[in-house]
């Protein structure tokens, strides 16, 4: 799980807060309309729970309410467009390889965008299933620091039949199996409460080590795909060095 963290702690990191956090709104805000419309307009979170998560995670982004409201009633009324969920693969700079989930109204567009990414940072957008098999499909389950010092969450997730902690001072980051992400989930808030966040991901089999010289290409690379309105998140499995991290963050 190193590769993951370091990716987890990458994306995060100064300078790009208040960007993301808009984004992440709206991003917040699409999944809760999707969630709305696939229920066939259920919005009782107990009888839909793809809407449970999105509003889970919502309140975890400390979202406020009246957003939650409006995305909600925006998928009853069925407004704005209809999305597609679509999966793009791809190899970046170093030869890492890169996996994009979008929410998209325009399937051509965010094709498009998406491959501008890749190709005018030394990468290559591939075919379906080109590289999603060196990833495992997990759930993955993060609460914030001040949810329990990292022994009674190790304790916490271990009961909760989970498969990895990480703790770092970003907060808490529990990984099971994709199939036990809702049973594994209840069982942690009912231990620990809600959770900053709740969702599927592509979790890297093994790292790939970039260089310093194909580091700030690649960054430039995953920062160009993560601001795409159309993307809803991004994985990889590449490692940067914490020298040469710390010499990009300069």
């Amino acid at each position: 799980m190193a590769g993951h963290s370091k990716f987890k702690n990458i994306m995060h990191r100064k300078g790009r807060q208040d960007a993301v956090r808009s984004k992440l709104f709206s991003r917040l805000s699409k999944e809760i309309t999707v969630a709305v419309k696939m229920g066939n307009g259920t919005t009782d979170p107990d009888m839909n729970p793809r809407l449970r998560t999105a509003i889970q995670n919502a309140k975890g982004q400390s979202m406020p309410k009246d957003n939650i409201q409006r995305a909600i009633s925006k998928g009853v009324v069925g407004e704005g467009e209809d999305y597609k969920e679509i999966r793009y693969e791809g190899y970046g700079p170093g030869g890492v390889a890169v996996i994009v989930e979008a929410l998209t109204d325009n399937v051509n567009r965010s094709a498009s965008n998406i491959r501008t990414c890749f190709t005018k940072n030394g990468g290559q957008m591939g075919e379906s299933g080109s590289v999603s098999f060196m990833f495992d499909r997990a759930g993955e389950i993060v609460y914030k620091v001040d949810a329990g010092d990292e022994d009674s969450i190790m304790e916490a997730a271990i009961d909760a039949g989970a498969e990895d902690v990480i703790s770092d001072e970003d907060g808490h980051t529990i990984i099971c199996a994709f199939e036990d992400i809702g049973e594994v989930a209840m069982k942690l808030e009912n231990d620990l409460g809600e959770a900053e966040s709740v969702k599927p991901i592509w979790k890297p089999q093994n790292n790939t080590p970039v260089d310093e010289d194909k580091a700030p290409t690649l960054i430039k690379m995953m920062d160009a795909l993560e601001d795409d309105d159309d993307v809803q998140n991004v994985y990889s499995n590449f490692e940067i060095d914490d020298e040469v991290m710390a010499n990009l963050s300069e």
